[in-house]
C-alpha cells in the first residue's frame, strides 16, 4: 500500500510580489501586528487630551490682570476743604418791563403830512416825529385874533363911556341907572376879550399838537399810519409806540418764604443787588438794584412780585424779554466751603467721604448752608484742610484704602 504524497507549500511568485504597489502593501502589511498599531493611536490621543485639559485648567485658574486690578485699592479724586465767601441768592423767572410805554396818538384831527422817524429808531425826548397839516388851525387863529381886536375896541370904547358917565353922575347930569348899565357893559366886553384870547391860545396849542414830538427817550416801534391819511382824535389814531429802554425794570416773583429776609433790608433802605441772566442762565446781561415790591401775595401761587431797576446802558435788556433774575440777599464771609461734587446724599442725609493721612476713607455727615456755583457752605462736619472724595465715591466702603493724588 502506497502513502499519499505530502502537500507542497504554495510559494508566491517572486515576480508577482515585486509588482505589488505600495498601496497594496499598506493594505496588506506583511509581518506588522494590527492590534499594536491601534494601541499606539489611542495612547497618543489620550496624551493630547491630557495636555489640553491641563492647559485649560492653568488658564482658567491663573490670576488675570482684571482680577488683580479688582482687588487693588480704588483710585479716587480728592479736594481739600477751604474757606471763602458764599453769596445767598434767590432766583426767579422775570419779564423785562419798561418804565414807560407811550402810544403816540394825534391830539387834533387833520391830514398827516410828514413822518420824520425811522422804524426801530432810538429817539430822545423832544425829537420831531410827525407833522399834521397846520393850515386850518392857523386860519382859525387869525380869525380869533381879528375877533379879539374887535372886542378889544368895544371894551375900550365902553371904558371911555363909563369914565364920562361917572363924571356926569357926580354933577347930577345923568341918571344913576345909565352909569350902572355902562359898568355892566364894560364887564361883558371884558368877558368877550378873555374868550377871544382863550380861543387864540387854543389854536396855538393845536399848532403845537400838529408838530408831534417824542415825550420820552426810547425806541420807536413800527409805523402804524402812513403820510396822507386823515387822523382823528375820535378814533384814537395811533402813529407809533415808544418804549423807554434806559433805565428799564425787571418784574420777577419770589416765594413768600423769602420775605422775612428781604423786607427788613428794604424797610431799612438797604440796596439789594439783582442780576439779570439770559434764559439759559449762563450769561449775565446787567446788574441793578431792587426797586419795589408788590402790595400782596398771590394766593394762587404763594409768590410775591418784585421789581428791579437796571440802567441798561448796553441795551441788552429788551422789553417783554424773559430773563432769570437773581437777588442777592446777603453774603456769608469766610465760611467753610465744599465742592458740590463731594456731597453725597443717602440714609444719613448729606455726607462726604473723608480721606485720612493713611488714605483710608470714612463717612462724615454734613450740615449744609447756601450754595453758589460749584461750592456749598458747610455749617458743620468738615474743617479746612480735610480731604474729601470728589470722584469715585460709588465704589467706596467704610475704612477702605484708596489711591489718590497728593
Amino acid at each position: 500500500m502506497t502513502r499519499p504524497a505530502a502537500p507542497v507549500p504554495l510559494i508566491p511568485n517572486p515576480d508577482l510580489v515585486a509588482t505589488m504597489t505600495s498601496e497594496q502593501a499598506s493594505e496588506h502589511p506583511v509581518g506588522r501586528p494590527r492590534g499594536r498599531t491601534r494601541s499606539h493611536v489611542l495612547a497618543a490621543l489620550l496624551a493630547a487630551g491630557l495636555v489640553l485639559i491641563t492647559a485649560y485648567l492653568v488658564l482658567r485658574w491663573a490670576p488675570t490682570k482684571e482680577s488683580a486690578d479688582r482687588n487693588a485699592p480704588p483710585s479716587v479724586a480728592v479736594a481739600t476743604i477751604g474757606k471763602g465767601d458764599v453769596r445767598v441768592l434767590v432766583d426767579g423767572l422775570g419779564t423785562v418791563t419798561p418804565f414807560a410805554t407811550v402810544n403816540v396818538v394825534t391830539q387834533i384831527s387833520g391830514q398827516l403830512t410828514q413822518v420824520a422817524f425811522h422804524e426801530g429808531q432810538l429817539v430822545k425826548k423832544g425829537d420831531f416825529l410827525a407833522q399834521i397839516d397846520p393850515r386850518p388851525y392857523e386860519i382859525m387863529q387869525a380869525q380869533y385874533e381879528g375877533q379879539l381886536v374887535h372886542d378889544q375896541g368895544l371894551l375900550d370904547q365902553a371904558k371911555v363911556d363909563l369914565a364920562r358917565y361917572q363924571t356926569l353922575l357926580k354933577q347930577n347930569s345923568i341918571a344913576r341907572q345909565t352909569e350902572e348899565d355902562q359898568v355892566y357893559l364894560v364887564k361883558q366886553y371884558e368877558g368877550s376879550v378873555k374868550t377871544d384870547r382863550a380861543l387864540i391860545d387854543q389854536q396855538k396849542l393845536n399848532l403845537i399838537y400838529a408838530h408831534i414830538i417824542s415825550p420820552v427817550d426810547g425806541r420807536i416801534g413800527l409805523r402804524l399810519v402812513d403820510p396822507g391819511n386823515y387822523v382823528q382824535t375820535s378814533t384814537n389814531s395811533m402813529i407809533a409806540v415808544i418804549t423807554q429802554l434806559q433805565p428799564i425794570t425787571v418784574i420777577f416773583p419770589l416765594p413768600e418764604d423769602q420775605l422775612p429776609d428781604i423786607l427788613p433790608q428794604m424797610n431799612a433802605e438797604t440796596p439789594l443787588q439783582v442780576f439779570a441772566f439770559d434764559r439759559a442762565n449762563a450769561v449775565q446781561l446787567d446788574a441793578g438794584e431792587l426797586f419795589a415790591i408788590d402790595s400782596q401775595v398771590d394766593t394762587t401761587t404763594g409768590m410775591v412780585k418784585f421789581r428791579a431797576r437796571f440802567e441798561n446802558k448796553d441795551n441788552k435788556l429788551f422789553p417783554n424779554q424773559f430773563v432769570n433774575a437773581r437777588l442777592l440777599i446777603r453774603t456769608l464771609r469766610d465760611v467753610v466751603t465744599i465742592p458740590n461734587s463731594a456731597i453725597q446724599r443717602g440714609a444719613p442725609g448729606a455726607y462726604a467721604w473723608l480721606v485720612d493721612a493713611e488714605n483710608k476713607v470714612s463717612v462724615r455727615k454734613l450740615t449744609l448752608g447756601p450754595t453758589e456755583g460749584d461750592l456749598t457752605a458747610v455749617m458743620s462736619g468738615v474743617v479746612p484742610g480735610d480731604r474729601v472724595v470728589t470722584e469715585g465715591a460709588d465704589r467706596l466702603r467704610e475704612g477702605m484704602n484708596v489711591v489718590s493724588p497728593r
